[in-house]
């Protein structure tokens, strides 16, 4: 199973998720001056991170939307970038958020599960009902895919909806039950749901994006969600640290964290970054590593 894979991966190198979300700007300047179309430049600076990562490094996620930008070449450089992570034998998350009526997410399924832009896991929203997932659950079936649902986000917006206090659905406001966020309610369905497909490593391929800039119910949702790997967003840039994205982690697993910015632009704070970029993102990521593993000592 899938989720058995990423496990393993986890076990071996880390928990660190290299976010690929490759801006034009990020590429050094020599990489732009040797090639002259976009899926070209965005592919090889890719491809210099992952040729020196790939030993550390247990899953990849690439954000649709930096590639969506650039148009055609842009996809172009999304689907040869997915195809290079697999022909290493490493994992890739489609991080693209979609989630639409059910015959929509079945073409959804099919360009980012079987198509063009195939990747193993993919991220989902579940805010127009659970039968906005229930198409993705054939590939989830087959053992060979996986999905991470948003739970609760990273970014500070994240209150405006997913802190909501909710009954649940059809229950009076004067009923004596007890009120809970939204996110407990979304989460709770997905851990029902996500136990019924679960892998020898104890998790299930249906996980949850869980962000780690709020810690204060991180022991709580790491404790209710046993059975649930996740996808941690905010480290670096968003300002999580490795204290803070260890509370969602059991015994260094059940979690991948993730950080795009902070590792592909390392280089620019260093006067011979542009020629070494891809040791930068190497040093970028051993130190991260080294935060998250230390503060899983603690």
């Amino acid at each position: 199973m899938i989720i058995d894979r990423l496990y393993d991966e986890v076990k071996k190198k880390g928990n660190v998720c290299l976010g690929l979300d490759t801006h034009l700007d990020y590429v050094p300047e020599k990489i732009r001056e040797k090639y002259q179309d976009i899926d070209d430049i965005l592919f090889e600076f890719n491809k210099g991170i992952i040729d020196r990562t790939i030993d550390l490094v247990p899953i990849y996620k690439l954000q649709i939307a930096f590639y969506e930008a650039y148009g055609i070449k842009g996809l172009v450089a999304y689907k040869r970038t997915l195809e290079y992570i697999r022909s290493l034998g490493s994992l890739s998350i489609g991080d693209i958020k979609r989630g639409d009526i059910s015959s929509t997410a079945q073409m959804y399924g099919k360009a980012h599960f079987e198509g063009d832009f195939q990747a193993d896991f993919i991220t989902l929203s579940p805010y127009m009902g659970f039968d906005s997932i229930t198409p993705y659950l054939k590939y989830i079936e087959s053992g060979k895919k996986g999905i991470f649902v948003l739970l609760r986000t990273s970014n500070p917006g994240a209150k405006d909806i997913q802190y909501l206090k909710v009954h649940g659905p059809f229950e009076s406001e004067t009923d004596n039950k007890q009120v809970s966020p939204l996110y407990y309610y979304i989460g709770d369905r997905l851990h029902e749901l996500a136990s019924k497909y679960l892998g020898s490593s104890g998790y299930s391929p249906i996980g949850a994006v869980v962000g780690g800039t709020y810690v204060d119910e991180a022991v709580e949702i790491r404790n209710r969600y046993e059975n649930m790997f996740f996808l941690i967003p905010g480290y670096g840039q968003q300002g999580a640290r490795g204290k803070d994205v260890a509370l969602y982690l059991k015994d260094g697993n059940g979690g991948v964290v993730n950080s795009s910015r902070g590792i592909i632009r390392a280089y620019k704070e260093y006067p011979d970054g542009a020629e070494k970029f891809d040791e930068y993102a190497r040093k970028a990521v051993l130190a991260m590593k080294e935060d998250i593993e230390n503060a899983g000592r603690l």
